[in-house]
């Protein structure tokens, strides 16, 4: 765990180059998933939290492999080949239909075909279609890095989170129409179909992502003034909403506990106070569900003494 202190960020100060890279993340993110075999939770379409900013990992194309990043650093799009190939243009000011375009164009010239799907943002309002959003958009580099600094921080946080969990769990990864770093843990039971309700997501893809019973969290740059860390479960157990938690709290029109960021980076121990909420609301979802804990729950230092042991 670290010491240095946690970058800030106030939601506000940033809400139009937020927009902007919500929806480059989904056009980015789109070419993951319309290029990946379905896996499943849709985890085949998520993007990854790096030293330079979010990637797609590793992209079937014609004849190998490709991956995009958008690097937070140095501010370009960038995109690389098992060919040897590589391309890409900078990130600014510009509109969302050329942006799509340049993305098109840089895939095309890696040897992907243009890649089949729907050419409009989900979980936005209004989704304006991808090639026809031209007007002009904004884009702060600071605030892209230091939003994507956040990401690291929360990224070590529930990778440390995750490493505790031996049963199935997702990896730690960015949905890009939430636009939210998430971790989520499955009891091993199926769970009953989910309502939907995701603004332009049809029913089937809400209950393909919640199709098992579940305890989710992760990290939002929204629900406090500086973003927000959260914890919910589906479905709902009895109780849930009444546990008393050490730190943050249950918001009714989430639906979820949450811990504002803020509340996070000024204590004296951010990532103790974060896993500690994670920890707290994991088990009101679990204890009430009867989770097999024993079974699924793991200590992430088994192998120290092996290491001490041995010299390693």
């Amino acid at each position: 765990m670290t010491t240095t202190p946690w970058p800030r960020l106030r939601t506000d100060d940033w809400a139009a180059t937020r927009d902007t890279l919500h929806l480059w993340t989904q056009i980015v993110g789109k070419v993951r998933m319309a290029q990946s075999p379905l896996v499943n939770h849709w985890w085949h379409a998520t993007l990854y939290v790096t030293a330079r900013g979010l990637t797609t990992g590793s992209i079937p194309s014609r004849a190998g492999i490709v991956d995009v990043e958008l690097d937070l650093v140095s501010h370009r799009l960038s995109a690389r080949s098992s060919e040897g190939t590589h391309g890409g243009f900078a990130l600014e000011g510009q509109s969302v239909a050329r942006f799509y375009a340049q993305t098109l164009e840089v895939l095309a010239d890696l040897g992907v075909d243009r890649p089949a799907f729907q050419p409009a943002p989900n979980e936005v309002d209004p989704a304006v279609p991808f090639a026809r959003d031209t007007a002009g958009r904004e884009y702060d580099p600071d605030a892209a890095h230091r939003f994507w600094q956040q990401l690291v921080r929360a990224d070590r946080v529930l990778g440390e989170f995750r490493a505790r969990f031996a049963g199935k769990v997702s990896p730690v990864h960015f949905f890009w129409g939430s636009m939210d770093l998430a971790c989520t843990r499955f009891s091993g039971r199926p769970a009953p179909a989910h309502p939907g309700g995701a603004p332009n997501c049809a029913d089937w893809v809400m209950v393909e992502a919640y199709d098992r019973e579940l305890s989710s969290c992760g990290f939002w740059p929204g629900g406090g003034d500086e973003g927000a860390f959260y914890s919910y479960a589906y479905p709902t157990p009895p109780g849930f909403a009444e546990r008393e938690v050490s730190v943050g709290g249950y918001r009714a029109d989430l639906g979820e506990f949450v811990l504002p960021y803020e509340v996070a980076a000024g204590s004296a121990d951010p990532e103790a106070t974060v896993l500690g909420f994670l920890q707290e609301t994991y088990e009101a979802a679990a204890e009430p569900a009867g989770w097999d804990r024993g079974l699924l729950e793991a200590d992430p230092g088994r192998l120290d003494a092996h290491r001490y042991r041995r010299g390693r």
